[in-house]
């Protein structure tokens, strides 16, 4: 295999899972884009979470909805924050409870009924995503998980479940932050009719 062999495979691979999404993940997708337009509708925030490359995602969905998601959709910022940002909390919390719990203590820190978390795992078996999920369902939060595979000990937990169905964490990531722009898109559509 030479290295052009290499990067069409990867561009193959990516709008197969693309297009997997699009025939499968359609009615879900337009779901949480609802849900997300709600509870911003009402004043409430959306908290994000994941490890690794998911960390980032949240990140970037994250910054997306708080400074603006398409260059000219001149909006007021929207109440989002990505529960990885944070070093002093993520590495006290690990020393002192156990990375288990960095996700968790923050939606008990932060989480109020009505709000959303949005929780990242590409396999759907991470500890802290999970903790995650049982603190927001106790304090009344709305959920959402992005996964991928068969979606792990998480299918289930949220609300409502999006599962990208490859296993290569690659195409799930790639499709995880596809989702994150739509549900932007989706948030500056419904809350200030911008396209």
């Amino acid at each position: 295999m030479n290295l052009k062999e290499i990067a069409s495979k990867q561009i193959q691979d990516s709008i197969e899972t693309k297009k997997a999404v699009l025939d499968t993940l359609l009615p879900e997708i337009e779901e949480a884009g609802k849900i997300a337009s709600e509870v911003l509708k009402k004043g409430n925030t959306i908290l994000f979470c994941g490890n690794g490359g998911s960390s980032c995602d949240a990140s970037h969905i994250a910054a997306e909805l708080v400074v603006r998601y398409k260059s000219g959709n001149e909006r007021r910022a929207l109440p989002a924050l990505a529960l990885n940002a944070d070093s002093a909390v993520l590495t006290a919390c690990s020393n002192d409870y156990g990375y288990e719990f960095v996700f968790s203590r923050q939606v008990e820190a932060f989480g109020k009924p009505g709000d959303l978390l949005v929780g990242l795992s590409t396999s759907g078996n991470s500890k802290n995503v999970i903790a995650a999920l049982e603190s927001a369902k106790k304090i009344g939060m709305k959920t959402i998980s992005l996964l991928g595979g068969d979606g792990g000990k998480m299918k289930g937990m949220a609300d409502l479940d999006l599962i990208i169905p490859r296993k290569e964490t690659a195409r799930i990531q790639e499709s995880h932050i596809l989702i994150g722009h739509i549900l932007c898109s989706i948030v500056e559509y419904e809350l200030f009719q911008l396209g």
